[in-house]
């Protein structure tokens, strides 16, 4: 049934408890009849617009936890273990907002020298053998469970709109359930199911999906440190959701926030960066 905006609630007095009402004074069954339409009218004034801002705002605190708003510099260790065994990784990230980030291979050495850009949602790859960047997808694995996407775009905001779903009880904590949708075809994933703890908006755990709704993996956010003048998150356990025992350990290290002219996130100046 849908309810107007502006319609208040009728009550009378004879839905109310007989021993609410007997003997009671005439201004005092006022106050309360008053006090129940005013209760009535609050919960109406919870609208869909201002839940969807309160998810926007739960999911705004939790990417400033996740990486800094400011530009900045940080390595990742990646260490995955698959059915071929176990394959290390080592990546300098460089980024600016949400729309430009640098990932530059470190390990292995034979990989030295590979970049990947993204500008907005356009990422390509500069491999020094090769003349000229390739063109590749946000969602196209870098290495084990690891997307493109997962070490180039720094949050969540600007890729879903976010609903708060419910809330979990974890561990003895409160935490908020938010469901991100896409907000088009080209983000990493199309759905996320992100777990929020209520009392200081801390990421804990995410489980994406594909296009067809397909549980792709989970990550656990844990190991929370100083790190870039904040307390965050420095181990991700990105675990398989269809392979059992396959996973990939993201360890962040030695963030420092850095100015980054916008010079340098260009395909021209790939060669350049050091």
């Amino acid at each position: 049934m849908n309810i107007p905006g502006n319609f208040i609630p009728m009550m009378n007095t004879k839905d109310l408890p007989e021993s609410h009402m007997t003997g009671m004074h005439p201004g005092s069954r006022a106050i309360r009849i008053f006090g129940a339409l005013a209760l009535a009218a609050g919960l109406l004034a919870a609208t869909p617009a201002a839940i969807a801002q309160d998810a926007r705002t739960i999911l705004e605190k939790a990417d400033s936890i996740r990486f800094p708003k400011e530009s900045f510099q940080v390595e990742v260790t990646i260490n995955s273990t698959t059915a071929g065994g176990a394959e290390f990784r080592k990546f300098r990230i460089l980024s600016k907002g949400n729309e430009n980030t640098i990932v530059q291979t470190v390990e292995p050495a034979s990989e030295r020298g590979q970049i990947l850009l993204m500008k907005a949602r356009d990422l390509w790859v500069f491999l020094p053998e090769v003349s000229q960047p390739v063109r590749l997808s946000l969602a196209q694995r870098l290495t084990g469970q690891v997307a493109n996407g997962d070490l180039a775009r720094a949050n969540f905001t600007g890729d879903y709109t976010p609903e708060l779903l419910r809330s979990e009880k974890i561990e003895g904590a409160d935490h908020h359930v938010l469901e991100l949708k896409a907000v088009d075809r080209g983000v990493t994933y199309a759905r996320v199911l992100f777990w929020v703890r209520a009392s200081g908006n801390e990421p804990y755990k995410a489980e994406f999906y594909s296009l067809s709704d397909k549980h792709l993996k989970t990550t656990y956010y844990s190991e929370y440190k100083m790190l870039g003048g904040k307390v965050r998150p420095t181990r991700l356990t990105m675990q398989d959701a269809l392979k059992q025992g396959e996973q990939s350990v993201l360890e962040y290290g030695s963030m420092q926030l850095r100015e980054l002219p916008d010079k340098i996130f260009t395909k021209e100046y790939l060669k350049k960066v050091e």
